[in-house]
């Protein structure tokens, strides 16, 4: 699959021929600036793992103008509508639904979940993507949490995408663990960087992770890479 990083918890990902956009937070980030182009950027779906303006804060300009169908909890999906958005797709944790492209899970996120009008956003999630392709494992800002052992049952997981700033989420140390609760042998690093309470030492964040045998991808913003 092909895998591009547009700075803080925000990809996108080609599956099956679909563009996958996750939680789009570019314009506001002051490291995307001049490296990411919004406009640009052409997707079939936008995920969405919690209301967090970090997470939130392009999708009603990108969704209006691609006519993405957006994917979130039931709070979130009803905030979007209410944005002028029709294209929608309510979700919930423990659900799952076969799309064109494969099927997506909905899993446990430990996170909170507000908007940016101060309105309640639903319960965070994670998604767990499976499809003729591959399959991964999208976190979003969580915790480490048992709940994690219980993903390796459902699939075998080809990635799995991982916050690893600390301060708002798991750490470097917290993220390895979750990697080998998911059995994830490769890991790409995100929701690190962008602020001052979640800068991280690239280095010890790659030596962490190959201590225990897992390959650590930390793509610059705007990379696109095949994983």
């Amino acid at each position: 699959m092909q895998l591009t990083y547009y700075g803080h918890a925000c990809l996108a990902i080609e599956v099956n021929g679909k563009k996958i956009l996750f939680d789009p937070f570019i314009t506001p980030n002051e490291l995307a600036k001049g490296k990411v182009d919004i406009n640009q950027i052409e997707c079939d779906y936008i995920f969405i793992s919690h209301g967090h303006s970090d997470h939130v804060a392009d999708v009603v300009e990108i969704a209006k103008r691609t006519n993405a169908t957006c994917v979130s909890s039931f709070e979130i999906i009803e905030w979007l509508g209410k944005q002028g958005l029709t294209n929608l797709h309510p979700m919930n944790t423990g659900g799952k639904w076969n799309f064109d492209f494969g099927t997506v899970k909905c899993v446990v996120a430990q996170h909170s979940s507000g908007l940016p009008d101060g309105s309640y956003g639903g319960n965070p999630m994670g998604f767990l993507l499976t499809s003729t392709a591959g399959n991964f494992y999208y976190a979003g800002d969580t915790a480490l949490t048992m709940d994690m052992q219980l993903i390796p049952g459902w699939v075998q997981l080809d990635f799995a995408i991982l916050p690893i700033g600390d301060n708002f989420t798991m750490d470097i140390q917290d993220a390895v663990m979750a990697a080998n609760f998911v059995q994830a042998k490769t890991v790409v690093g995100m929701h690190y960087d962008t602020f001052g309470f979640i800068k991280i030492n690239h280095q010890e964040a790659l030596d962490a992770f190959q201590d225990k045998g897992i390959q650590l991808l930390l793509p610059e913003i705007g990379q696109t890479i095949q994983i």
